[in-house]
């Protein structure tokens, strides 16, 4: 009987340089802290704010953003479902904002290959979080609160305080990509 032990990476934002440069794709990792949500309406505002030479709602620096919108809490829950929206809808503001110190972003698919380049040239990651597994990850939220755009509703950016919320590292710093991975091993199978 062959026993294997799939070792977890914990990770508490905020996260630096050298913490992403550790990390590579499939690797599963376990986020704890602060991380803000953001969807592309959020996106899009920030990116307005940094065109009119204004400051962001929240320092950016170190964070992850999860690419979430959580649906209301039922009573005695701190999130409703609170599982992941498609990046590729923010792939056309991403990397501004990892230009400025934006360190992860979660959420599933692919991303543009100018998200990817930013990626490596500023040191940052992208996790996935399983689609479908909205419930799951709701439990992993321990706190939540508008920190900007409450008239976005479900959009709005969310400060949550998360505890061993699982994500799995899909692009790296070095421009590991484990979708185009995962597809080349299908592919010749």
């Amino acid at each position: 009987m062959i026993v294997v032990t799939i070792t977890k990476i914990k990770l508490t934002t905020p996260i630096s340089d050298e913490d992403v440069r550790k990390l590579r794709i499939g690797q599963k990792v376990l986020l704890n802290g602060v991380i803000y949500t953001g969807r592309d309406a959020a996106h899009k505002k920030l990116v307005e704010l940094l065109n009119n030479g204004q400051e962001l709602p929240l320092d950016l620096h170190g964070q992850i953003i999860y690419y979430v919108g959580p649906s209301p809490a039922k009573p005695e829950q701190v999130i409703g479902s609170a599982g992941p929206t498609t990046s590729g809808r923010m792939d056309l503001y991403a990397p501004r904002l990892i230009a400025l110190g934006l360190k992860g972003m979660v959420g599933k698919g692919k991303r543009s290959p100018e998200v990817i380049k930013a990626m490596k040239q500023h040191k940052a990651v992208y996790f996935a979080a399983v689609g479908g597994a909205a419930a799951l990850i709701s439990k992993c939220i321990k706190q939540c609160e508008v920190v900007a755009y409450p008239e976005l509703g479900p959009e709005a950016i969310h400060r949550l305080e998360v505890e061993n919320m699982p994500v799995i590292v899909v692009n790296d710093t070095l421009g590991g990509d484990l979708y185009a991975e995962g597809t080349k091993i299908y592919a010749t199978s």
